[in-house]
């Protein structure tokens, strides 16, 4: 097993950070079946814009939370959500 870790970013709304901070900042909540793929992002300025664009504008705020897993955990599942930005920046 590695220590090493992938840092990914999550563009939220504030019902499911509400829900992430009621795990005590340790689960994102399950998905919503009109929603069901975790989307996580290999860059900052990437979830930024999603929380801009596409959370900001349904619910008035949009946040962009930050975490880490292990690097060989990312590797193993292959987080099919875990996209790069379209300028492909990490």
């Amino acid at each position: 097993m590695s220590d090493q870790l992938t840092t990914l970013w999550r563009p939220t709304g504030p019902e499911e950070l509400e829900l992430v901070r009621q795990s005590e900042w340790r689960a994102w909540p399950p998905r919503l079946p009109e929603q069901p793929i975790f989307y996580p992002v290999l860059n900052e300025d990437y979830a930024i814009q999603i929380a801009r664009d596409w959370n900001a504008p349904r619910s008035g705020v949009g946040y962009v939370t930050r975490f880490q897993v292990r690097s060989d955990f990312q590797v193993a599942q292959r987080l099919p959500g875990a996209l790069p930005n379209p300028a492909g920046r990490r």
